[in-house]
């Protein structure tokens, strides 16, 4: 990043040459709440540094998006059919028949296969649990900085819904539950999962709603599930084409009946 200006910013304590030290560490999530604060009113104010820190954001969403899945190469499995045919050819020694390397050649290739599962299984778990650390940076970010809260500020569905227009490739929907005590307050732009997303806010009392949307996969439909992370309750459902994640500090019972007139 040798393109960095090194220069202050007015307003923030971090200069440009510490904030390319630790800017990997806040596009990876690793940094304390403070420290990611600091570093996003350091980008706020210098157009440089911004523009770093956004490269960075691309390739990091450049290697989320990139597949784990190794197809099995054509021919493999006539290749090890025949093997033992061939070794038996060139070794007649007693004990080493083709039958016995044929089921050495299988268990190696379920191993193998396991192995990927494996390793294919833990990477869900990392971009789950890295997802999740996202989505509660970002919930706190917005009762931090007021400038992170609302990009429209709004209890009006007629108002927020259209506002994202042009701004996403997505229509998220926008739900009135002024009358179910859960007042709609406004609306943002927000950058999760390696994408630009809706981000609705929503109030409880004084606890603040943060849902999270963005297009699913298709065919994906997925019942509410709950995580805490950081004493913040979380709940991830997936429906008509939508994923949604509802971000609070407002108790389990209640945020549930929040997600489940969303849902209805």
């Amino acid at each position: 990043m040798s393109g960095w200006v090194a220069a202050g910013t007015g307003g923030c304590n971090l200069k440009c040459p510490e904030t390319q030290t630790l800017v990997h560490g806040y596009v990876d999530g690793e940094l304390d709440l403070i420290k990611s604060l600091e570093i996003e009113q350091h980008l706020q104010a210098c157009p440089a540094c911004a523009q770093a820190h956004a490269s960075l954001q691309a390739v990091r969403a450049a290697v989320q998006n990139s597949s784990l899945y190794f197809q099995v190469p054509p021919g493999l499995a006539r290749r090890v059919q025949s093997s033992p045919r061939r070794a038996g050819q060139r070794d007649r020694t007693p004990g080493l028949s083709p039958r016995r390397l044929l089921a050495v050649a299988a268990s190696l290739a379920l191993f193998t296969a396991g192995g990927w599962g494996l390793l294919r299984a833990l990477s869900g778990r990392s971009a789950d649990v890295f997802l999740t650390q996202e989505l509660v940076a970002s919930h706190v970010r917005s009762q931090m900085l007021a400038s992170h809260r609302f990009d429209v500020a709004s209890s009006d569905p007629h108002t927020v819904k259209p506002w994202f227009e042009g701004k996403l490739d997505f229509s998220p929907p926008v739900k009135d539950l002024v009358a179910e005590s859960f007042p709609l307050i406004g609306g943002r732009l927000d950058y999760l999962h390696g994408r630009a997303v809706a981000a609705l806010v929503y109030q409880r009392r004084k606890h603040t709603i943060n849902l999270f949307i963005w297009p699913s996969s298709p065919g994906d439909e997925a019942a509410p599930k709950t995580a805490t992370r950081q004493g913040f309750h979380i709940l991830h459902w997936t429906r008509s084409g939508m994923t949604f994640w509802a971000v609070s500090d407002l108790n389990e019972g209640e945020l549930q009946e929040f997600v489940r007139l969303i849902q209805g």
